[in-house]
């Protein structure tokens, strides 16, 4: 049991000064730096091999099971084991029950393999366990964090060459913030657009200073809103109800047969609130560039055009698709990012850094001087602290991190898998639109899918079914693909996650879709076919058994 206090031969282990400066400073003995170099030889110079080996795509112990193993809550006055064994148990007892999301046969969520490197940059950063909120803690650090925001932003804004000579190491300017991931850089886009929306005025000090009922009653409003696709990220229900809007004042609007937000829909939407609701102020629409579910993405060029008109922040959720601009190829999906006011992107998806890192950037330089804040022993005015105008306080510094493998991979490398995923993705569609049993339900746009078993007859007997017929038949295929997935992820040889999309017209009941993410360059179209042959296999086997 993973729990159970070791028994040692010879004189127990003992928290004392000699061994804790041991441990501090160097592995407790030679066994200790033996195991260590053993396995982390193998982690940075085999990094796949190595999960390949020690770690499954899941493992047929249940949670009930792995949690029994993890029931002590107390910490033991002395050390239980030295670093070898620590070592050991970790490789042998937790990564087996991990999942390896590295393996090209795992595609069923935006967490995938990360490129060797990758670790050594990790392990570097952790060594030197800089920390970018002061820059008495950072440093050079902190300089080079401002050039890679001006990168990025450039690939997102492209502005032209002196507003980035501008602006690069300017102190009293903020192209954008580094977040732990992109639910803290949406909550923080959100946050800029309430503090410029609620801004000091007539002796009132702003939405920041005097909170919310002293903001909407300065300004005249009773209730602040912000428009969604249906399909946006369940972070910006969190942001709303962090920030005192309320989580019931996301607005969605409808989608098309494309999955992206309709344009009529939207414009309606924000003339029946400034018609029937003069109290209401719209606080902010959000685009979305990758959508979790479908990968689809929003007319942003019209959304932001709209919102001008209108005066509405205009956010894009780039989250997932915003490394599609350093592709030739398909950046032009994302045509319009370059009009919206901020925009969220994270590293860990496809950057393929390590967890975690997320990032927001904004259109005006100035704008993130609404959340300034200061204190004397770290943070001061007029300083260059990085954690002035953040809502992190202490961080990582992942900084160096995405600047390390831009100059490793270079835009190019980045491109190709991009275009890499973006072309599988569409192969796979084409493949499941051959086969007899299965239904593609929204095809990729970018690099994600969704579709179901359901064979040929059954999409006939829907085809001419009745609404109760229709909604009988579209249960059973509900269950049959809940069972299916279920059954895949635990035969662990594969993984593609489920997902349930909103009703189809005239039934009352959501459809549950198997969602495939492509994003791993070792994922291709042999390894999908055989993924599609073990799911017709089970279910197959799910309906025969059902049968008898």
């Amino acid at each position: 049991m993973a729990d159970k206090k070791e028994q040692h031969s010879g004189k127990d282990l003992v928290a004392d000064w000699e061994r804790l400066a041991k441990v501090f400073i160097r592995p407790e003995d030679d066994a200790s730096r033996a195991t260590l170099i053993k396995y982390m030889e193998r982690i940075l110079f085999g990094l796949h091999d190595f999960l390949k080996t020690h770690v499954g795509i899941t493992e047929a112990k249940s949670l009930r099971e792995l949690s029994e193993s993890y029931m002590r809550t107390d910490i033991n006055e002395d050390p239980e084991k030295k670093l070898a064994n620590v070592i050991t148990c970790l490789i042998n007892e937790t990564a087996p029950h991990a999942v390896n999301v590295a393996s090209p046969y795992f595609v069923g969520h935006m967490t995938s393999a990360i490129p060797f490197f990758m670790v050594h940059l990790k392990t570097i950063v952790s060594a030197l366990n800089q920390n970018p909120v002061k820059l008495e803690t950072s440093k050079v650090v902190s300089i080079i964090e401002k050039q890679v925001l001006a990168k990025i932003h450039r690939m997102v804004y492209g502005l032209d060459e002196d507003f980035y000579l501008k602006h690069v190491q300017n102190t009293e300017t903020t192209l954008g913030v580094f977040t732990e991931g992109g639910t803290t850089a949406n909550l923080t886009a959100l946050w800029m657009a309430r503090n410029a929306k609620f801004a000091p005025k007539n002796g009132f000090r702003g939405i920041e200073h005097e909170g919310v009922p002293a903001a909407y009653r300065a300004h005249g409003v009773n209730r602040c809103v912000i428009l969604a696709s249906r399909l946006v990220h369940y972070s910006l229900r969190k942001a709303a109800g962090i920030l005192g809007i309320g989580n019931d004042n996301v607005i969605p609007v409808d989608i098309d047969d494309a999955c992206k937000m309709k344009m009529d829909a939207f414009e309606q939407t924000i003339e029946k609130i400034r018609s029937q609701s003069p109290g209401t102020c719209i606080l902010a629409a959000v685009g979305i560039a990758g959508a979790t579910e479908t990968g689809t993405v929003d007319p942003l060029g019209e959304m932001a055009d709209i919102c001008f008109r209108h005066g509405i922040h205009f956010h894009v959720d780039a989250a997932w698709g915003g490394p599609t601009l350093l592709s030739k190829k398909y950046k032009h999906l994302l045509a319009g990012i370059e009009k919206s006011d901020s925009v969220t992107i994270d590293g860990h998806k496809q950057f393929y850094m390590p967890m975690s890192c997320g990032m927001v950037y904004f259109r005006n330089p100035y704008i993130m001087d609404v959340v300034a804040y200061h204190a004397n022993y770290v943070n001061r005015r007029g300083s260059v602290d990085l954690g002035i105008k953040s809502l992190s306080g202490s961080r990582e510094t992942n900084s160096l991190i995405l600047d390390s493998a831009l100059k490793i991979m270079g835009s190019n490398g980045y491109a190709l898998l991009i275009d890499h995923g973006i072309e599988t993705a569409h192969a796979f569609a084409e493949e499941i639109r051959r086969r007899p049993d299965f239904e593609l339900v929204t095809a990729p746009l970018l690099n994600i899918l969704t579709y179901r078993y359901c064979p040929e007859k059954t999409r006939e007997d829907l085809a001419g079914a009745g609404r109760e017929k229709r909604c009988r038949i579209n249960s059973d295929l509900n269950k049959i693909n809940r069972d299916l997935q279920r059954t895949q992820r635990e035969a662990g040889n594969s993984f593609v996650s489920r997902t349930t999309l909103q009703s189809a017209p005239g039934c009352p009941e959501s459809t549950v879709v198997l969602r495939a993410v492509i994003m791993n360059p070792m994922t291709d179209m042999k390894i999908l076919r055989e993924i599609l042959d073990e799911q017709q296999s089970i279910a197959e086997r799910l309906l025969s058994t059902g049968a008898d």
